[in-house]
């Protein structure tokens, strides 16, 4: 396994993060605590979760299993980048969701007691408040880090400009500020390229790739149902965009079979071979699809495999091919 800095922080995680929103949900606590055992011994070190997985509200269903793997010893704790987040509603009450720095300390000490861990390895922001001030954020923030509850801070589904705000407002204070920002990006969803690429990389920030491949739709789905399988992208939205986009997802397929690369590590090679990119989550619910996803970390894509998935799947780019900021003026 390759190891990377997050960001500009002198941190080293693994090229893969396991991401463990399945752990309760569809993986049960035992299988949960294999595939993280697993995960160290491919030399996945690099584990991402929040307060609100496990979607039984105010119970942190998740964090409750990651904790109790803990437990257990064995240096799984020390061998663990946890990245965990906060934001979404975890009570009935005012004051048990966004970033107040109410809610900030006591979100802070519920994960903490659930992962049975005294400190935290990145505490991201599940969500931009617009409604509470940078001042208050970071003022909160660093209480946690001068605690030593929390040792970096990230954000998740900000946009460019919010990345900018929250990092100026962080340089004010003389606070290292934002590490990582955890977007949406895959190859069929490539939005971020235009604002949140660009101010990630000006500010020093690693990005983390949620969702890489797009609900499964990137996994090889219409071979899977010529073949039979089940698929999550078989129902809801992920079928009205399969009916959509169809003949594209073909093609790439087609692709993929041609240099005879799994789809699903293909479309996670690729995220690698972007510029910013820390690493893609991958959300593995069985042992057999982490150890799936281990190739796409060594996969090398060649200029010819690149331009022709550029071809399928265009940048997005208001003034033809060029990037940010040149896509939006000469």
């Amino acid at each position: 396994m390759e190891y990377t800095n997050l960001g500009r922080s002198g941190l080293s995680v693994s090229r893969l993060c396991l991401g463990t929103m399945n752990f309760g949900p569809e993986t049960s606590e035992a299988d949960s605590h294999a595939i993280m055992d697993r995960a160290h011994e491919h030399g996945l070190n690099f584990f991402d979760t929040a307060n609100v997985y496990g979607w039984k509200k105010g119970e942190g269903v998740t964090e409750n299993i990651i904790g109790n793997w803990f437990a257990k010893g064995g240096t799984r704790r020390e061998r663990t980048v946890v990245a965990t987040k906060l934001y979404g509603s975890m009570g009935d009450w005012p004051n048990e969701t966004k970033l107040s720095a109410l809610n900030i300390r006591r979100a802070a000490d519920a994960s903490l007691k659930r992962l049975q861990t005294d400190y935290i390895d990145l505490y991201q922001m599940h969500h931009v408040d617009r409604e509470t001030p940078w001042d208050e954020i970071w003022e909160a923030f660093s209480v946690l880090r001068q605690q030593g509850k929390v040792i970096y801070f990230g954000s998740s589904n900000f946009a460019g400009w919010h990345i900018a705000q929250a990092a100026e407002a962080a340089r004010t204070r003389g606070f290292l500020g934002l590490v990582s920002e955890q977007s949406i990006y895959n190859l069929m969803t490539r939005w971020v390229e235009l604002e949140v690429l660009p101010a990630a990389r000006h500010y020093g920030l690693g990005v983390i790739p949620w969702s890489p491949l797009h609900g499964g739709l990137l996994g090889g789905v219409l071979r899977k149902q010529r073949e039979g399988g089940a698929s999550r992208s078989a129902s809801g939205r992920s079928a009205d965009a399969l009916e959509k986009y169809r003949d594209t997802i073909d093609a790439y397929e087609k692709l993929c079979a041609e240099i005879g690369e799994d789809p699903a590590n293909v479309g996670l090679a690729w995220l690698l071979h972007q510029e910013g990119v820390t690493a893609p989550i991958i959300g593995p619910r069985t042992i057999e699809q982490l150890d799936n996803s281990l190739r796409a970390a060594e996969l090398k894509l060649d200029a010819d495999v690149l331009g022709k998935l550029d071809e399928l799947f265009p940048a997005p780019a208001p003034n033809g091919s060029k990037p940010a900021p040149e896509a939006y003026a000469w």
